[in-house]
Order: C-alpha cells, then sequence, then structure tokens
C-alpha cells in the first residue's frame, strides 16, 4: 500500500482544509510521507496539547492560518497553490461547542464549505475534490439498522443541522455547477466517531480518559450505555484516500456520497470502549456521573456496503486494535515524548503492511 501511496500521491499537490485538527492532522502527516506536496489550511484553534503540535506538522507541510469562512482568501490560496486533490475537513466539529456557539458553527460549517464550491466553479486545474460531512447529516430516527446514503438528512442540533446543510449545498453545487465541469471530479464521504491517538477534543470519551489517568485521576462517564461505531482514523482516512484515487479514474463516482463505517461488531456502549482501554492502561478509574446538559443521540450506524462494493473498502483494524493502537500513542505521548514520531510512522507503516494485499488499484 505504501508504493502505491507513493505512485498516486508523490510530487502532487494536496490541500487539506482543517489540517491542524485531529483527523486533519493524521491526513497531512500521512500524505507527506508519501511523497506529497501538502498546503494546510485552517484556524489558529489547535487543542492543547495537539498531534499537529507533537509531530511539528508546520516545518513539515505548508500551512496557511486562514479562516475557512473567509471566501476572498480560500479562493486565492487555491488558485495560487494549484492542488491535485482536495481534501476538505475543516468543521466546528465538537456538538457541545456548536451548542455554545449555533452561529458560528453553521457558519463554519455550510458557508464554509459553500466557499470551497464557490472557488471550485473558477477553477480550472484538473483536481478531485473529497469534502468530508459527518455520520450526523442522516435524520436520526434512533434504528438499529444502519443508515445508507440514500435516507433522509436532518439534524435537530446546530452541529447535526449545519452538517446536513453542508452535504446538501454540495449536492447543489454538483448538480447546479460542478457536475459539467470536465476538469473536476467532486465527493463526499460521512464518517463518525474516529478514535485514535492525537485527540484531545473536549467531551470524547478517550480523550476524557487519558487527560485524566495520565494525571493518575479519576475520569467522569456522562453516558456510559450511548452505542457509537468506533474505528480508527487509519481506517478513515484510508477510505477517504481511495475513495480520492479512484475518482480520479471512475468518472461513475463523480457526485457520489459514501459512508465509512466500521464493522458492526465494533459497536460498541460507551463503557465498553473504557473497560478495553482498561486492559492497556493499568491504574486507571472512572466514574458514571449524570450531568447531561444537551440532547445527543444514543445511536448510530452507517451502512458502509457502498464503499465496500465501489471502492473494495473496509475497516482493517479490529475494535481491540483499535484501542491498542489509540491508547500505545497517548501513553508514548505523556510518558516517552521522544518516541512520538517514530511510534505514529510505525503505526502507519503497520497500517499499510496489513492494508497491502487488499489495496489494488
Amino acid at each position: 500500500m505504501a508504493n502505491v501511496l507513493k505512485k498516486h500521491f508523490k510530487n502532487k499537490k494536496v490541500l487539506i482544509t482543517g489540517n491542524t485538527g485531529f483527523k486533519g492532522s493524521w491526513l497531512s502527516f500521512w500524505l507527506q510521507r508519501s511523497g506529497a506536496e501538502v498546503m494546510g489550511i485552517s484556524l489558529n484553534e489547535i487543542s492543547q496539547p495537539s498531534f499537529f503540535k507533537a509531530l511539528n506538522l508546520k516545518k513539515r507541510i505548508k500551512y496557511k492560518q486562514i479562516d475557512i469562512r473567509n471566501l476572498k482568501l480560500i479562493r486565492s490560496t487555491m488558485q495560487k497553490f494549484q492542488p491535485d486533490y482536495i481534501f476538505h475537513l475543516a468543521a466546528d466539529a465538537i456538538v457541545k461547542n456548536a451548542y455554545k456557539n449555533p452561529k458560528k458553527a453553521w457558519e463554519t460549517n455550510t458557508l464554509g464549505t459553500i466557499n470551497i464550491l464557490e472557488s471550485l466553479k473558477k477553477f480550472k486545474k484538473n483536481v478531485v475534490a473529497v469534502l468530508i460531512t459527518s455520520d450526523k447529516v442522516y435524520k436520526n430516527l434512533e434504528i438499529n439498522r444502519g443508515y445508507s446514503e440514500n435516507d433522509i438528512l436532518g439534524g435537530y442540533d446546530p452541529y447535526s443541522a449545519s452538517k446536513a446543510s453542508a452535504d446538501l449545498a454540495i449536492q447543489s453545487y454538483f448538480h447546479s455547477y460542478l457536475k459539467k465541469k470536465k476538469n473536476l471530479k467532486i465527493c463526499i464521504a460521512r464518517a463518525g466517531n474516529v478514535i485514535g491517538g492525537g485527540d484531545w477534543a473536549e467531551g470524547r470519551i478517550i480523550p476524557d480518559c487519558v487527560k485524566k489517568w495520565s494525571k493518575f485521576r479519576s475520569v467522569k462517564i456522562r453516558n456510559p450505555i450511548s452505542t457509537r461505531p468506533w474505528q480508527h482514523v487509519l481506517d478513515v482516512l484510508y477510505g477517504y484516500i481511495i475513495l480520492g484515487i479512484k475518482m480520479k479514474k471512475n468518472t461513475s463516482l463523480n457526485g457520489e456520497a459514501f459512508n465509512f463505517g466500521p464493522k458492526r461488531q465494533n459497536k460498541k456502549t460507551v463503557i465498553e470502549v473504557v473497560k478495553e482501554m482498561q486492559k492497556n492502561w493499568k491504574k486507571s478509574k472512572w466514574k458514571i456521573t449524570k450531568n447531561k446538559k444537551f440532547n445527543e443521540s444514543n445511536l448510530l450506524q452507517l451502512n458502509s456496503f457502498k464503499a465496500k462494493s465501489k471502492l473494495k473498502w473496509h475497516c482493517n483494524l479490529s475494535f481491540e486494535k483499535a484501542i491498542s493502537f489509540t491508547v500505545e500513542w497517548y501513553k508514548t505521548f505523556y510518558f516517552n515524548r521522544k518516541n512520538i514520531l517514530a511510534l505514529t510512522s510505525n503505526q502507519i507503516q503497520s497500517y499499510e503492511k496489513l492494508t497491502l494485499k487488499k489495496f489494488k488499484l
């Protein structure tokens, strides 16, 4: 797989919005490691600590501090850089924060995406754009079956609604303006509840655990029975990457949406995640607290059959392996930080070897 990525991305220009975020940082490092010339665009809203800073990515890629809501700067940066690939991940991604500041969430998630689309309208170079939304774009009916790409979009909380609106904006722009542009191929990627080392977002169970456990404190569990489709960041990014590669070759994928969700056996409750983490992090404690202050979905599951059939994609890491990778990363960061770059490279290399026989492009 490593050779495949170098074949497709070596010396290619890749624009990544939201490059300082959790997924954006991993993607930036992976593609830069594969020989791509990466340009990152994001606000200077970096978590403390952060994956971006831990790996000193500012010196490994080109980076511009630009607000995704600034159409003029987004358009001019895209025109100047002339990317071969675009991965749009910039978002106001925390449900709790969107409740606190819904205006910012709507402007960032919906209007920010529209700014990318407006910029693509005038772009003339051949480019592949993978626009990432969320699993929360679907109208949540708390059903057991996984949501498929043709299910109804919707959302009651500001985050879900703004991401669903961004998704609809992409579809609208594609059919109204971008479908006829022969230089452009565009698609939507939907995923959620991604785990892995380097995520320190507030209100997420794994970051909450490692923050407390690294200081030998007990963590509070808010919704222990909430079920989520847990998957490692490398599995999700693997989906985004092969979608971009295959879309460049296959025009029938243009304008399509794809779900990237884990196997059903990876659908676990919050408390199951915590207990699995404890196997790899000794002297860890937790307690349940009932301080829920905002509405949050209890059940989310994606149907990824389309990605499996058309892209030959699936999650390669088991739930146990994904947790093991994640805990190993955090323990190295907190207790042996000088080795964090080598560990990150080793995890990517291990993942590439795991997918080598399955990666046929």
